[in-house]
């Protein structure tokens, strides 16, 4: 991470809930104010009004499978061999075969292409490469490369979500391309996250694409992030989620206490790419704790948080730490939903340190500070909710909440989506002094719906649910006072039985 920004669970069978796409409290416009899109998570102490409470979606046999996969030995065995090229600095050799960056994206390479093989044509590997000109750290034109594997979904392959970690090392001073910089924490481990991820992907099916990326030029200022996130943006790609995993590697702090169970997932309030209209939209209807990232970290939560990650996922309600920034951002600067995975609390003398003992201690970033355990717990994490993304439908759009008259009800609309399995829609609610989705109500396979609980007092959210048992015709929940404009019946429960409960995130705004 550079220094250049200022208990087992039971699997059961759901249907998958999107990212759910959620609507904020009222505007005083008289039109159809747009929302935008995000997740859902457990709530406590659920209000009283129309709903069941919002739990979070258990793995099924499928996905508790694909976690089970994911090897500590060879997790291990990446964070060890990429500290052995000595250093990874940007502006170390690209031509050494045995030492430096360009050594160690060959070898990135070479372990993708091979998992690659196992993907039928599905996984193609690529490096993508431009000459960063001289800039911030960057003293002369340098060929910047990142290792990109793209798993193409099978389904709506439009649909992207890309996990990235950063290759690239550094020691005490940013511009020691010489010195050994082994970078076992920061970021070998986002790295390892990264190829394990890809190895037990590659030989499985998703409705969606993940892109799984080793990006280079991080500590440097986010060049091969930012490079690569321009030419998605560039391409058209619809970037509905991003994860940074970055210094993933230790549960023990400075202090020497440790944290075995806990990853800390950043994410961002106010849009780093807000426009003046979305900022308008977002004070008018109270969204500063809806934005994009905030929704896809509660689908985490949703998602992942559970006894076969072994992991409690614990959300920052901010960009990232003070005086460092991650991959993430270049995403969030292109309008994308992203978030920024971390180890609970840091040990500092294993972090940008020469390696040398003073006064007895060591200091450096060397695999033997590293907590193999703990970085495959965060690979469980973050193949939980990538798994869950891919293969639910996509975060509902155009999703708004009907502001043309005064009214104590709430009529909310959007557009229907384009997956087949697509089974209908969830509409979930909460306090507007809640942090976490608090109610659910399955409305059917509708796009409009109107709801008796005043959009005044809570916020609403919308989120798409696919055939892990198609909605059946039910009884409008007795507290719901629930009707479709359309005028079919309300659908069932949507949360059915099928492998995850497969539900894109909300959108909200």
């Amino acid at each position: 991470m550079g220094n250049h920004e200022t208990a087992e669970g039971r699997p059961t069978r759901s249907s998958r809930r999107t990212f759910l796409t959620a609507s904020a409290a009222a505007t005083a416009a008289a039109v159809a104010t747009p929302l935008a899109a995000g997740p859902a998570v457990a709530a406590t102490d659920a209000p009283r009004g129309p709903g069941r409470p919002a739990r979070p979606q258990p793995p099924d046999r499928e996905l508790t499978a694909l976690l089970r996969e994911i090897d500590r030995a060879r997790i291990e065995a990446t964070v060890r061999r990429l500290a052995a090229f000595g250093t990874r600095h940007t502006l170390s050799s690209q031509t050494d075969p045995v030492r430096g960056i360009g050594a160690a994206r060959d070898w990135i390479h070479a372990q993708l292409t091979g998992y690659a093989a196992a993907s039928g044509g599905r996984m193609t590997v690529a490096l993508q490469s431009y000459v960063q000109e001289p800039a911030s750290r960057i003293p002369t034109a340098t060929t910047i490369t990142n290792v990109v594997a793209t798993l193409r979904g099978d389904v709506t392959p439009e649909r992207v979500y890309v996990i990235t970690g950063h290759y690239d090392s550094r020691a005490t001073d940013v511009m020691d391309a010489v010195s050994d910089a082994p970078g076992a924490d920061d970021d070998a481990s986002g790295v390892a996250v990264v190829l394990e991820l890809a190895r037990v992907l590659a030989s499985r099916r998703t409705e969606a694409t993940i892109v799984l990326a080793a990006v280079a030029g991080e500590e440097q200022g986010l060049y091969g992030s930012t490079y690569l996130a321009g030419r998605l943006k560039a391409a058209g790609v619809d970037v509905q989620g991003m994860f940074s995993n970055d210094i993933v590697g230790s549960s023990t702090a400075d202090d020497g206490t440790r944290d075995p169970r806990t990853v800390r997932l950043f994410a961002e309030g106010v849009p780093t790419a807000e426009t003046p209209a979305e900022a308008g939209v977002r004070q008018s209807v109270g969204g500063e704790n809806d934005s994009p990232s905030r929704q896809l970290a509660r689908f985490v939560t949703d998602v992942a948080d559970h006894g076969v990650t072994g992991m409690d996922v614990r959300v920052i309600y901010r960009r990232d730490r003070y005086l460092r920034g991650s991959d993430h951002i270049s995403f969030l600067r292109e309008g994308w939903p992203a978030g920024r995975f971390t180890e609970p609390a840091e040990d500092f003398a294993h972090q940008h340190q020469d390696v040398r003992v003073v006064d007895g201690v060591q200091y450096g970033d060397l695999p033997e500070f590293c907590d193999f355990d703990y970085i495959t717990r965060v690979a469980r994490v973050n193949g939980a909710a990538l798994w869950s993304l891919a293969q639910a439908p996509g975060t509902p759009k155009g999703v708004t909440v009907v502001t043309t008259n005064l009214t104590n009800d709430t009529t909310l609309r959007w557009q229907r989506g384009p997956e087949p399995d697509l089974a209908g829609y969830e509409v979930v609610w909460r306090e507007t002094t809640a942090a976490e989705w608090q109610k659910v109500l399955a409305v059917g396979d509708v796009t409009e719906v109107t709801i008796d609980l005043s959009k005044d007092n809570v916020f609403f959210g919308v989120r798409a649910v696919d055939q892990g048992r198609a909605p059946q015709p039910g009884r409008v929940p007795e507290a719901g006072k629930l009707r479709r404009v359309a005028g079919q019946g309300v659908g069932g429960a949507v949360i059915a039985q099928r492998s995850w409960s497969r539900h894109a995130p909300s959108t909200n705004r």
